[in-house]
């Protein structure tokens, strides 16, 4: 009897699939995309209508092959690949090369990869979508133009190699114009003042500046502070007034694909990239012991924060067995996505797809990293059904001459979500004695600190993950390849967590302000998404949109091609070619700058560029500690006589001695200040930047 044949992308899946599916069904993958727009030229008819022009991606002819050949024997052919715009494209293109109608019933979609979720997709097969195909050609179409029409003009000025696609060249800005914020910044002094009082009983507290006599709350300069000083004198403090609360704490909605990527890097400290290969495949199955391979959480490119009735059934049933009644949320609040609703917010939330898997029963057949973003996951799912945690809160107001002080306490009264969320930050509890109104204080010591505004944060690819969303800029299956893109094109490199324009980031990004800084506009970027939706849910023309880009773009080229200027990205260095004696030069390549000889073709002797930073190497005291990166791209510091001298240091060395052992001294960042100490783990010598 003919079996029917069902097409998924990843082999992963298949195999899972296939598992459920039974004999009677034959799951065959295609890897992703198998048609697509050729790499080696345009592949748009700009003149006939913008006509794409689609071929056999290099290498999938024979996967295709066997799929037709499969295709011919299946007595039923359906498509299952992701439930998305691209995933709607590939089965599209799939349709078309096995002569599959249009209208025909062959797609079917599921949000995860169980046995009844594969099994009730099958039962409901629909016709493809075009509107949602439409979309993808559209963006397809767009970023071709842009990228195919700019970056020979990069090669033709800068150098070969270089690209400049649509979301990434903004990604870029964004980077660009937060460092140009930074070095704007001008920083504003103000003070703070905290006294360290006592009650009658010789109970101790601390109490904080909140307002002088004419209701002002900010001090700004340390002649403010020491009037208010001489105010307070050696006078006592009154309780004026006593403030009992409570305050609560709401959990977290369930993951979308920027809110896993931004706790991942935050929690977890996982890359984008990292996380989506690690969501992946956890989502397409994994084999645990005893029962076989499994997919453990839903479809991972999503915009929505919904629960389907079913599983939020589930989960309050879990909570109230598992935890009590008091840790399940009184009322079930499913809430949907702000947004319009796209094809990602279609879908649910990201959730496991059994409660019951805790992460601990299945840790034995995952690997590290696979468990920490698991347990992320699940631990976030059950903890957004619960009861928010509750603090009782004392405010405690008190006065002297005019000038008034605030003293806060906060307890922890029932634990809630946080008893599940291992992840969140639990503030510590700060217990006040016991105060009544008309206490007198005792003010045991005044301690003023001077204080300076600070500058906006460089970006992570969390905080970027999260600007772009906020920004509508991209969807959530480009958040992680545009980040990787400017990190592999070198226009954008880590120094520790943060993401840092590179000098080639900054000559790029100069020129496409300069000639296309309608393209790389952020209100453009967000409105041509929108416009994408429009396709999608509206069936908005989607050749139209393009015509109107174009019209545009054209003219924007136009002015490029005849006024941008080369650009010579070479550079003399202070050192000389050991072969001939010439002059070294610092050139651009693809991993970066290195050094090469200037009699080049006569001489070809090319060496790493060495950035020092004007430090000795505390190991072998000959070479020079110079920044280095390693595999994974993070910065770290090492001597120039490597390999014969292997100090190294994650941390950058300054050229100073440390007093107590007298090894040397390194640099390291802090949230409560940058500092520098003993490069000696067990010297405890450490001295703040700025003292």
């Amino acid at each position: 009897m003919a079996k029917s044949l069902v097409i998924v992308e990843s082999p992963a899946k298949a195999k899972t699939i296939e598992k459920f599916l039974g004999k009677n069904y034959i799951v065959k993958a295609s890897v992703g995309h198998v048609i697509d727009l050729p790499k080696s030229k345009l592949g748009v008819d700009i003149d006939n209508n913008f006509e794409p022009q689609y071929i056999t991606i290099r290498g999938k002819g024979p996967i295709l092959s066997e799929i037709k050949a499969l295709a011919k024997k299946s007595k039923k052919i359906y498509l299952a690949t992701d439930p998305d715009r691209e995933g709607e494209a590939i089965s599209w293109h799939l349709a078309r090369a096995l002569g599959i109608k249009e209208e025909d019933p062959c797609r079917i979609e599921f949000n995860e990869i169980t046995k009844n979720a594969i099994k009730n997709a099958i039962k409901r097969p629909r016709s493809i979508n075009r509107n949602l195909v439409d979309a993808q050609q559209a963006r397809r179409v767009l970023d071709r133009l842009v990228g195919y029409k700019i970056s020979p003009l990069l090669w033709k000025n800068v150098r070969k190699g270089l690209s400049a696609g649509r979301v990434q060249s903004v990604a870029t800005k964004l980077i660009i114009d937060r460092e140009e914020e930074i070095k704007n910044f001008k920083p504003e002094e103000y003070w703070s003042l905290t006294l360290k009082v006592e009650n009658d009983k010789k109970e101790k507290f601390e109490a904080k500046f909140y307002a002088d006599e004419s209701g002002n709350k900010d001090i700004h300069t340390e002649k403010e502070m020491n009037r208010i000083l001489g105010v307070i004198g050696d006078s006592t403090l009154t309780v004026t007034d006593i403030k009992k609360g409570q305050k609560r704490r709401n959990p977290g909605l369930p993951f979308t694909t920027s809110t896993l990527q931004q706790e991942a890097a935050n929690r977890l400290g996982f890359s984008t990239r990292k996380t989506m290969s690690l969501a992946q495949q956890l989502y397409e199955g994994i084999d645990l012991k005893k029962e076989g391979t499994v997919g453990l959480i839903t479809y991972i490119r999503t915009d929505s924060t919904r629960i389907s009735d079913e599983a939020m059934e589930i989960l309050e049933q879990y909570i109230m067995e598992n935890l009590g009644k008091q840790y399940a949320k009184k009322k079930s609040a499913k809430k949907p996505s702000k947004k319009k609703k796209t094809v990602q917010d279609a879908h649910e939330s990201i959730r496991p797809t059994d409660i019951g898997k805790h992460p601990d029963t299945v840790r034995s057949s995952l690997s590290k990293d696979q468990y920490l973003l698991y347990k992320l996951i699940w631990e976030r799912y059950v903890a957004s059904q619960m009861a928010p945690a509750l603090y009782d809160t004392l405010s405690v107001d008190l006065q002297v001459n005019g000038i008034m002080f605030r003293a806060t306490g906060s307890m922890l009264k029932f634990d809630g979500f946080l008893k599940v969320y291992t992840y969140s930050n639990v503030s510590e509890d700060v217990d006040l004695p016991d105060l009544q109104k008309g206490d007198i204080i005792k003010i045991i010591e005044k301690l003023p600190k001077q204080h300076f505004t600070q500058p906006p944060p460089r970006y992570t690819e969390a905080s970027l993950v999260k600007t772009m969303e906020e920004l509508g800029i991209g969807r959530p299956s480009t958040y992680a390849p545009t980040i990787s893109t400017i990190l592999a094109r070198g226009y954008v490199e880590r120094e520790g967590r943060n993401l840092v324009a590179t000098e080639l980031g900054y000559i790029i990004n100069e020129i496409l302000v300069e000639y296309f800084i309608e393209i790389i506009n952020v209100n453009f970027t967000a409105n041509l998404e929108a416009q994408l939706d429009n396709i999608e849910e509206d069936g908005y023309d989607w050749r139209k949109l393009i015509s109107e880009f174009y019209s545009t773009f054209y003219k924007m080229l136009a002015n490029a091609e005849e006024h941008m200027e080369q650009i010579d990205l070479v550079e003399e260095s202070d050192e000389n070619c050991k072969k001939c004696g010439a002059v070294m030069l610092i050139k651009h390549g693809r991993y970066g700058k290195f050094l090469a000889c200037s009699n080049y073709p006569d001489c070809d002797e090319t060496k790493p560029f060495l950035h020092k930073i004007g430090v000795k190497c505390p190991q072998c005291k000959d070479g020079d500690i110079i920044e280095r990166r390693s595999k994974k791209g993070r910065l770290f510091y090492g001597c120039s006589n490597f390999p014969q001298c292997r100090f190294v240091s994650w941390s950058r060395p300054v050229d100073k001695k440390c007093p107590q052992c007298g090894d040397i001294l390194v640099y390291r960042k802090g949230k409560k200040g940058d500092k520098i100490i003993c490069n000696d783990r067990d010297c405890k010598y450490e001295e703040k930047v700025g003292d």
